[in-house]
């Protein structure tokens, strides 16, 4: 495992995970991409709030956390290693269309500008009109990062009860975009 490419050692609280469902209008989705999912508890917590007919593709860049999440057993669920960058070749490698909602718990604040904005730009042109991007950090700078590629996020939530406190940014791709 690389500490580089943890967002936290602690997994999400139950808390952070709820507001993550709500702000990602999980229920409603249809087709769900988790960028970063790590070790799958956020998965598993996305899973029992999709319904029967929805898919949850999950990309994750560390071998040893895709190995994890390959325990998951659910026909609704596809685990692929690679990167977030090449969002749109592992849709259209899994035959799955464009996403309702795109959730990252990827560190944006680890990684290289010019990486984070690839990846906000993948997320931007692979969502579908009137998608949504959800990305739970407890640094600002997924928010400098995007907010040049998806104008300013429409909401910004603080959970406090999550160590260490997170902020759950959503922006919605608009039909002008």
């Amino acid at each position: 495992m690389e500490p580089s490419q943890v967002g936290s050692i602690i997994p999400s609280s139950r808390f952070l995970e709820q507001r993550i469902v709500e702000a990602a209008d999980l229920t409603a989705a249809r087709r769900v991409v988790e960028l970063g999912p790590g070790t799958g508890g956020t998965t598993r917590t996305f899973l029992q709030h999709l319904g029967p007919d929805a898919q949850l593709l999950s990309i994750e860049l560390s071998p040893f956390f895709h190995e994890l999440l390959g325990e998951i057993e659910d026909p609704r669920f596809i685990n692929h290693l690679g990167s977030a960058e090449d969002l749109a070749e592992i849709l259209a490698q899994h035959g799955m269309g464009q996403p309702d909602v795109v959730i990252s718990g990827i560190p944006f604040s680890k990684m290289p500008e010019e990486v984070g904005t690839r990846v906000a730009q993948a997320v931007k042109h692979s969502l579908a009109e009137g998608g949504r991007f959800v990305a739970y950090q407890f640094r600002r700078d997924v928010a400098g990062i995007t907010t040049p590629v998806m104008g300013e996020p429409a909401s910004c939530k603080l959970e406090v009860r999550n160590i260490p406190p997170m902020r759950v940014y959503t922006w919605f791709k608009h039909s002008t975009e």
